[in-house]
């Protein structure tokens, strides 16, 4: 794939999650410092957002609008390029803070929550991913879903793909013309990898960052693992875009869990051209 050794982009920051490349720009959430940011093509900090709530998964609408998952109230913020807006509000549907998402082809969102009380440390409990529609309606898509966290669209918007992060597992949903969910399966068994953000390529391959391991995998349909990227702390996540939309950026926080419960500076952002 044409494949290099990854090249680092920007550092300094606290955690960086669920990077997206739109219109010539990475945007990226660093969550424990409550900032969205946006980085130009040499990795300088083009603009950032305050997100009080701490900011997760982020994602574009068809009309260019980045919408922005504020976790800890259990909101969607849609960003229009100068003012941020309350998208939906999910507080009502979930107790436990909002993660990562997918938008298909029709705008609509494919949300998790983290299904348990995580800071107080609460053993892990499924939880369901809910759908949100362009008319502000709210539903439960799939239940019984084991933290559900980075998800992507592929098949030309026929399948979701889903990181179920502690089963160590990625699976996959079968999508109707009407957003509707079902057949689900597995994608990839992980074999004790447990997925955090992904992305998909333009050959079927799903690219996971790998929380526990410190590695990017690209992995197929049915789990065989054709491609790794190794770090030395935990990999976080990925998008693919640059000019050639082939560039893989990858988080990574390169330290331990004790510096980050110390909030050491220790997250960033890194490239290969595939």
């Amino acid at each position: 794939m044409g494949e290099e050794h990854p090249r680092l982009l920007a550092d300094g920051f606290l955690f960086l999650e669920a990077p997206k490349w739109h219109d010539g720009r990475l945007w990226l959430s660093d969550v424990f410092d409550h900032k969205v940011h946006a980085l130009d093509a040499s990795g300088k900090r083009s603009e950032y957002l305050e997100i009080p709530n701490r900011p997760s998964g982020l994602g574009f609408m068809s009309d260019g609008s980045l919408v922005i998952v504020s976790a800890m109230d259990r909101k969607l913020l849609r960003f229009d390029g100068s003012a941020i807006s309350e998208y939906a509000d999910l507080s009502a549907h979930t107790k436990w803070w909002l993660n990562d998402f997918a938008i298909d082809a029709s705008d609509r969102i494919y949300i998790g929550d983290f299904g348990y009380d995580f800071v107080a440390n609460d053993p892990p409990c499924s939880t369901s991913l809910h759908r949100v529609d362009r008319d502000g309606s709210i539903s439960v898509a799939a239940s019984d879903v084991d933290f559900p966290n980075g998800s992507v669209v592929i098949d030309g918007g026929r399948t979701l793909v889903v990181a179920e992060t502690w089963k160590a597992r990625i699976s996959a949903f079968d999508i109707n013309t009407q957003g509707n969910l079902s057949n689900r399966r597995i994608f990839a068994d992980l074999d004790g990898r447990q997925p955090d953000g992904l992305c998909a390529d333009a050959d079927g391959g799903v690219w996971a960052g790998i929380y526990n391991t410190g590695e990017f995998v690209r992995v197929l349909d049915g789990g065989r693992i054709t491609n790794t990227f190794k770090f030395d702390g935990s990999a976080i996540s990925c998008t693919l875009g640059g000019e050639s939309g082939r560039r893989l950026f990858m988080t990574a926080f390169l330290g331990s869990e004790a510096d980050m419960a110390a909030g050491l500076r220790k997250s960033a952002v890194f490239y290969a051209d595939l």
